[in-house]
């Protein structure tokens, strides 16, 4: 009898501390990890919210609502930023030329226009479009720079995480609480880039450096070989021998292991002016929605065409490639890969900018196989020595989830590796929780806005609810759903993705756990379908 009364008191004491536990107020009710696109982003959609207030606490009370104003209340939501300054990826990379290959039309967010003319834009121009976006939505002062979140840990009696939180600035480890998490850091590791060890590296005596970590090198009149074959490598070849800039390389080699689809598109689109001129009766907003939905069914009919046709999309692909080095040296075959189309991203270069620098004497592309580094350059397996001052390692990226954070569920470390995704947002089993994932075949930022948006909108559910916990399950009473090889990533066989198998959240084998890439369902499945369904568990 007496076992069982404390048995009883034991409960009750636990009840009464969990309800304790969790009617203290925390710091923040979101918590954003990131100020990047993504992270701007998402706060700028819950600048846009009617109510103050994200989560209604439960057992709300005249008493409550009316406690003293001194009493401490959570803030709405915090930017954590490990680097100095918001922009994420257009802060990081500062190689010459560096831009987006998406037009700025889908690539710009939604709800802030961009009315520019230049299409794929420039980084130093999004970011600075980012930031205005801060200010003006007052995103700005939520901001914390150089705060890295090392450590995230859910604790399912108190209903809340805590972040433990490094100031890189003077070296202080702290934590604070949050009600929800979202973490809008991207999927790679900004300290390093994936940067494969060549033989006999060490014996040259030029310079290596990895575009990640561009920072006033001295290419004037040099020769550079760059090792890669992805939109980095594109990108740098015809911004290094630019003789209208600062600095100019006597000569530029692309060597890349195996080829890659490239195709040329207009750098400017002046649509915007002339269906918002004089005689029209939109407005530059109105013509921008209208231009913006022609690129977003432009994007995914290429796709799909590309997907269900791949031989005829190879033919197009294929011949515009001939077109453009008509008159060269240069053998159409360094751009046609042995994969289809969109099995890897397909590289997107304005005004044939690429193609206009091969047909220049300073520029060269080599398909081969690099056999070790030499004092003076790189001997490949043909034979052939390329002589360089400086090469470039395009070599890719390095996958890092949460930007590094580990996390934890009630002490127990979670593998997101071997977690499914549920709406391509949340993760199987962590309450809470969304990371931001953008498109691999279209605009990031067009799935990004998609995904913030169903935030908002879970957000609302609970609060109008008085929910408090949101966990996405694998396993209903009449279904269960199972784990697939691809990744959230989708079927993108990139090396990159290759590489960070074991990192990334995987697709299941039924709705709502795989992942379209088509932004037409996931706009009727993440804007309209109903926040609640059998997979997604709500708790108070």
């Amino acid at each position: 009898m007496l076992d069982m009364t404390s048995a009883k008191q034991a409960i009750k004491d636990r009840l009464k501390l969990k309800k304790s536990s969790s009617n203290m107020p925390v710091d923040y009710e979101v918590l954003i990890i990131g100020a990047g696109l993504a992270g701007v982003g998402m706060a700028c959609r819950l600048q846009q919210r009617q109510h103050k207030n994200l989560f209604g606490r439960k057992g709300a009370n005249k008493a409550t609502r009316n406690q003293s104003p001194k009493k401490k209340t959570a803030q709405r939501f915090v930017i954590l930023e490990k680097r100095a300054d918001l922009g994420g990826t257009w802060d990081l990379f500062t190689y010459p030329g560096v831009r987006s290959d998406s037009d700025a039309l889908t690539f710009s967010y939604g709800f802030r226009p961009w009315l520019d003319h230049r299409m794929l834009a420039k980084g130093a121009d999004i970011k600075r479009y980012i930031a205005d976006t801060a200010r003006e939505f007052g995103v700005t002062e939520h901001i914390r720079y150089q705060h890295e979140v090392q450590q995230l840990s859910w604790s399912s009696t108190t209903q809340r995480w805590t972040a433990m939180v490094k100031n890189q600035s003077n070296g202080e480890v702290f934590t604070l609480t949050a009600n929800f998490v979202v973490g809008a850091t991207g999927y790679y590791d900004y300290e390093q880039g994936y940067r494969p060890h060549f033989e006999k590296e060490e014996a040259f005596r030029g310079q290596i450096v990895h575009p990640q970590h561009w920072q006033n090198i001295h290419y004037d009149d040099k020769k550079v070989v760059i090792i890669g074959s992805g939109a980095t490598a594109m990108t740098l070849l015809p911004a290094l021998i630019d003789q209208e800039s600062a600095q100019c390389a006597r000569h530029v080699t692309l060597l890349q292991r195996t080829p890659t689809y490239v195709a040329s598109v207009p750098g400017d689109d002046y649509a915007l002016d002339w269906l918002s001129g004089s005689l029209s009766p939109l407005s530059k907003e109105q013509a921008y929605t209208v231009l913006r939905a022609r690129n977003v069914l432009m994007q995914q009919g290429i796709y799909r065409a590309a997907i269900f046709a791949p031989r005829a999309m190879k033919a197009i692909l294929k011949h515009g490639v001939k077109k453009e080095l008509k008159g060269s040296n240069v053998d159409v075959a360094h751009f046609l890969p042995s994969y289809n189309p969109w099995d890897e991203r397909l590289c997107a270069v304005p005004d044939s900018d690429l193609f206009n620098a091969l047909h220049h004497k300073r520029a060269d592309i080599i398909t081969d196989q690099i056999d070790c580094f030499t004092q003076t350059g790189i001997r490949l397996k043909s034979g052939q020595h390329l002589d360089a001052d400086i090469i470039v390692t395009a070599t890719g990226l390095k996958i890092q989830m949460l930007g590094g954070a580990s996390v934890y569920i009630d002490g127990q470390a979670v593998d997101i590796g071997s977690r499914m995704t549920y709406k391509a947002t949340m993760i199987e089993g962590i309450p809470n929780m969304v990371a931001l994932f953008g498109y691999t075949n279209a605009s990031w930022t067009l799935k990004i806005d998609l995904a913030c948006q169903y935030v908002i909108r879970l957000l609302d559910y609970m609060h109008k609810h008085r929910y408090q916990v949101a966990l996405p399950q694998a396993k209903t009473d009449h279904s269960e759903a199972h784990i697939q090889e691809d990744t959230v990533m989708g079927a993108l066989s990139a090396g990159y993705v290759r590489r960070a198998i074991n990192e990334l959240p995987k697709q299941g084998d039924r709705y709502p756990w795989y992942v379209t890439n088509n932004y037409l369902s996931d706009r009727i499945m993440l804007k309209y379908r109903q926040i609640k369904d059998d997979w997604l568990h709500f708790s108070r």
